[in-house]
């Protein structure tokens, strides 16, 4: 999995993040043979609300995706793999551009360090995952964690076949935009090639970025509120600006379009719907202070900021113009959501279908 050039020792970072993880609630063999069956079930039923409700369906011999439920450990390999296969080539790239690379020795040395850090990070992130399309790396397979599932539907204490369809409502609604407009994943790809291509720091400029992430890991350990965009403060050239601008917007787009759809089939579908968003809406503050730093770290909290916009901008155009109208914004990459628009729905609508915004 990872080469003598990688940045990032993958296979390490997948061995440390199995080191740290525990495997989530205890349960029978036939229990989680249960779960695992009544998750496979919920995808296949969500398919349909998910059409009916967007109006999307796949392209034309798109292949059917892969549904699979995993453990914390089978989370940990997918996305080892997946950021390999998007970073590693991109990262060769551009340390093609560079006038001198490290030594071999520097090299092995640097992508072990960043190696266990990333395994630190997966291990964080893989008790909290509940769901996740695979954009890239496996070529789209939905992925259900479903330890985390039962654990957060236990800590909830909500009805489990309600999360579970309510979980795979947001997980299908990522699966159909990705087969449904195909123009979708190689518009990402494109845009962090373009941020590659854009990257030129040098090692003291780095580290001087990398101190101001850091006084903002301190400030979260001492209690501080406030926003922070963590690990994303490394990034300050406008030129990748400008394209974290685009990706922001369109990742938001894609989130927030699903937590409109899951919300959106109604308790008609989901009877329980409004008890597991209220809910869940308190699960995601991550109120214990190793939760705070890390976030402050991995800059969640400004991402979870963002989705609520892109939440409240597929509200706004669908009030305003209709699931058809909001459809129009997978037409062409041209129609994506500027970043100022995610809280100005009515300029979507202006500048993409060309007519004054009704209002709401």
């Amino acid at each position: 999995m990872s080469s003598a050039s990688s940045m990032v020792d993958w296979d390490l970072a997948g061995r440390t993040a199995r080191s740290l993880i525990n495997p989530g609630p205890s349960t029978t063999r036939e229990d989680a043979a249960a779960v695992v069956r009544e998750l496979h079930e919920a995808a296949a039923t969500a398919v349909a609300h998910v059409e009916g409700l967007t109006g999307m369906t796949a392209a034309a011999g798109a292949p059917l995706p892969e549904v699979a439920v995993v453990d914390r450990p089978g989370w940990v390999d997918a996305n080892t793999r997946g950021m390999s296969a998007l970073l590693d080539p991109l990262v060769t790239a551009l340390a093609e551009r560079q006038d001198s690379r490290p030594g071999p020795l520097a090299t092995a040395i640097g992508s072990r360090a960043t190696g266990i850090q990333a395994g630190g990070v997966l291990a964080f992130l893989s008790s909290r995952v509940l769901g996740q399309y695979e954009v890239f790396g496996s070529g789209g397979r939905l992925l259900l964690v479903a330890p985390n599932i039962v654990a957060a539907e236990q800590k909830l204490g909500v009805d489990p076949s309600d999360f579970r369809l309510w979980v795979c409502l947001h997980e299908v609604t990522h699966q159909l935009q990705f087969t449904a407009v195909p123009w979708l994943r190689p518009y990402l790809g494109a845009q962090i090639a373009e941020f590659v291509e854009a990257t030129d720091l040098t090692v003291d400029v780095l580290r001087d970025r990398v101190q101001d992430v850091l006084r903002g890991v301190v400030g979260a350990i001492r209690g501080d509120d406030g926003d922070s965009e963590g690990l994303m403060a490394l990034i300050r050239d406008p030129r990748q600006r400008e394209v974290l601008d685009r990706v922001t917007a369109v990742m938001s787009l894609v989130e927030g379009h699903a937590e409109y759809v899951m919300d959106g089939v109604g308790p008609d579908v989901v009877p329980s719907v409004r008890t597991l968003r209220k809910r869940f809406a308190q699960r995601r503050k991550g109120r214990g202070p190793v939760d705070r730093v890390l976030r402050r770290l991995l800059g969640l909290e400004q991402k979870m900021k963002q989705y609520a916009e892109g939440r409240v901008f597929v509200g706004g155009v669908v009030d305003r113009a209709g699931m058809a109208g909001f459809n129009q914004v997978w037409a062409r990459p041209e129609n994506l959501p500027r970043i100022d628009e995610l809280t100005a729905p009515e300029r979507w609508v202006e500048r993409v279908l060309g007519r004054p915004a009704i209002p709401a």
